[in-house]
């Protein structure tokens, strides 16, 4: 979607509305009350009523607006704005197009959009074979701490990330040439360099049956206990570019995204930025429908835990 489709097909709240209930009918509306899944639409009230205990649900209850007092355009816009662009567009940038007089509301709107995105590539484990490694990325640090800087590993200015990469080993039939095919990444940002955190990522995040490839690092001992096979190698050139080629690919890509257009990042918020970065990166192929997947993304009801 380009912004003439935008304003064609939402040039105006009533249409956003529309759309945004079609959205969550599609899905299904659960019930906060007894979470029945089964609900009726009330015209006049623009909400959900509940078949079972007659409890209603507003359009935005248990979604990202919920809460939230800007229009529902305006958070379409938002989402349109953030999906126009492959590597993405700042608060201030988005403020100027959406002509908003408070840059904090739409730098919290952003942040908020960003959260969806991350809750929901938290809905999938990954699976088959999968590339484990750490980088570091650059954040902002406090002007009172510049004097007082950490070097090397531990360094303030400086936050540990572990990034994931589901990939398939191909081969081409006719020349038996060898190569891999990334489907969906995933990035975490470690409070630590203890095996603990990393072994409750692996455990989080990865399908136990699948084979993970990582180097020979202190914090991946424990990893064999989490998954199918896990296949460690000594950490150099050649790993980088054959074994763990595709989360270094994913970790240079991330890093010149981030700077070029973030500039340096708070440290709080750098999971965030990741979070856009890799549901960008695991829907390319989703092409102009990857603003609709954006707004079933924000729509979803996060609270609600099946099974």
């Amino acid at each position: 979607m380009n912004l003439l489709h935008f304003i064609e097909q939402f040039p105006d709240e009533f249409s956003c509305k529309s759309h945004m209930k079609l959205a969550r009918s599609k899905e299904g509306v659960i019930c906060k009350k007894c979470q029945s899944k089964k609900h009726y639409w009330l015209k006049s009230k623009w909400m959900w009523q509940c078949s079972y205990c007659g409890f209603r649900t507003t359009l935005r209850s248990g979604t990202m607006m919920e809460n939230s007092n800007l229009p529902i355009r305006t958070w379409y816009l938002a989402m349109a704005f953030m999906t126009f662009s492959k590597k993405g567009i700042f608060a201030a940038e988005l403020q100027r197009q959406l002509n908003h007089t408070r840059y904090t509301t739409i730098w919290s709107l952003m942040h908020r959009i960003r959260s969806a995105m991350g809750k929901r590539d938290n809905l999938y484990d990954l699976e088959d074979m999968i590339e484990f490694d750490q980088a570091y990325f650059t954040v902002a640090t406090k002007e009172s701490d510049r004097q007082k800087l950490k070097r090397g590993r531990g360094s303030q200015k400086q936050s540990n990330v572990a990034v994931m990469a589901e990939s398939v080993p191909l081969e081409d039939l006719k020349t038996g040439k060898q190569s891999k095919q990334c489907r969906y990444f995933k990035m975490k940002v470690l409070d630590t360099h203890k095996k603990e955190e990393v072994n409750t990522l692996i455990d989080s995040n990865f399908d136990d049956t699948c084979i993970v490839f990582s180097d020979k690092s202190t914090s991946y001992v424990d990893i064999g206990d989490y998954v199918e096979v896990h296949i460690t190698e000594k950490s150099n050139k050649e790993t980088t570019i054959t074994t763990l080629k595709s989360v270094h690919i994913a970790i240079s890509n991330a890093k010149r995204t981030l700077l070029g257009i973030y500039h340096k990042i708070k440290g709080k918020y750098l999971q965030n930025y990741l979070d856009e970065f890799c549901y960008k990166l695991n829907r390319h192929y989703f092409a102009e429908r990857l603003f609709d997947r954006l707004v079933v993304a924000v729509t979803h009801q996060y609270w609600y835990k099946s099974g």
